[in-house]
């Protein structure tokens, strides 16, 4: 009898959730209920960042409260400020961001409590301190000196303020708030089901973060939005468009930034993204890479009736903004940190060992003969 194997675990019901799920009936994806496009309209990320923590969204107060201790929390340790200065130049800001999670998990004293209070101060502690450790980096290695965060500014002004010493005009900063909220939470994704499973073994918190931080790098996850840029690279102008994407058609190249294993008729993300990264183009007055993704978006529908996904979007949209390719993944990381935090919150309260079984197809029983007869 041959065993029914889901490979991928396509289509497998693993556990429950409360956090999100993409809800068909308003063709969205939803955080604890609310659409995601209308918590971009009405709030500012740190919102959106305590309902998906707390469950609910905060009053003024609660709020207040929120920032208060995120912004006390931002402040790096000596030891981590002077071990991003040692790493090598050239390292992939992803791995930067997983060695600093994992030298916060070494530097925490309660590390090993895994209680929901202890876990909810941890929480805080990496979700303020991992932007300030990658805005560090995007310092060091462009030679320039690092700029302590502000505690005045909001999550979003202080990173920009600490990559590029100043904050830019609200309309870039509301659409890299809104870029936040899109990519804060999607459900058991790749990397959010590596920290349920890191989370399963009764393991901390750092941990659990460094390993979805990994997993979050591959192309077939987050590191798809760093993927279309390289694209939109190659390119390089609007005239070229339509005979490239052709003939990555007819070679049956991947075009990165389309397609979704949950979204059939579209990401329900992408028209929210989209209209910011218009409002960016126009602020930064370059409307090149909005006519290469029109171009590209229309032929991906007509010849193969795939629909862009959020990092289609979201990477030119980090490009205008004046981050480099390379950090567009680490920027989601900095987001995805409430959701997954979110979830490893909820495997803890209702825990049982992630361990699934394979179909073996090796050898069958051989028995082992000596060296010399071998």
């Amino acid at each position: 009898m041959t065993e029914d194997i889901k490979k991928g675990l396509l289509g497998i019901v693993v556990d429950e959730t409360e956090v999100s799920k993409v809800m068909p009936e308003i063709n969205s994806l939803t955080y604890r209920g609310y659409a995601a496009q209308d918590l971009c309209a009405k709030c500012k990320f740190e919102e959106v960042a305590y309902l998906i923590l707390n469950g609910e969204l905060p009053s003024e107060k609660q709020l207040k409260n929120f920032e208060k201790v995120e912004r006390k929390e931002r402040n790096l340790s000596k030891t981590l400020l002077e071990s991003i200065k040692n790493f090598p130049k050239k390292s992939h800001p992803m791995d930067v961001a997983r060695t600093a999670v994992s030298i916060m998990g070494l530097e925490d004293k309660e590390t090993k409590d895994n209680s929901p209070e202890a876990n909810l101060r941890k929480v805080m502690r990496i979700f303020a301190k991992t932007p300030v450790a990658l805005a560090a980096f995007y310092r060091i290695r462009k030679g320039k000196k690092i700029i302590k965060p502000k505690n005045n500014l909001t999550f979003s002004e202080n990173f920009f303020y600490m990559c590029f010493g100043k904050v830019p005009e609200k309309e870039i900063v509301k659409a890299f708030d809104v870029s936040l909220i899109l990519y804060a939470e999607h459900s058991f994704n790749v990397s959010t089901f590596t920290a349920r499973t890191i989370t399963s073994s009764l393991s901390d918190i750092h941990g659990a973060i460094t390993g979805a931080i990994a997993s979050l790098k591959g192309p077939l996850h987050g590191g798809a939005n760093e993927e279309v840029m390289h694209m939109m690279n190659k390119i390089k102008k609007p005239e070229n468009a339509l005979n490239w994407i052709n003939n990555a058609l007819d070679q049956k190249t991947v075009v990165m930034g389309f397609g979704h294993r949950v979204y059939k008729s579209g990401d329900s993300r992408v028209p929210t993204m989209r209209e910011y990264f218009s409002k960016v183009a126009k602020v930064k007055k370059d409307k090149k890479f909005e006519k290469i993704y029109d171009i590209v978006e229309k032929v991906m529908i007509e010849r193969k009736n795939i629909h862009p996904n959020v990092d289609y979007p979201t990477g030119p949209t980090y490009h205008l903004m004046g981050f480099d390719t390379d950090f567009f993944t680490p920027i989601f990381v900095i987001s995805r940190i409430t959701g997954w935090s979110a979830h490893i919150l909820e495997q803890h309260a209702a825990n049982k060992l992630i361990r699934p079984l394979a179909s073996y197809k090796g050898n069958s029983y051989r028995k082992v003969v000596p060296i010399n007869q071998r």
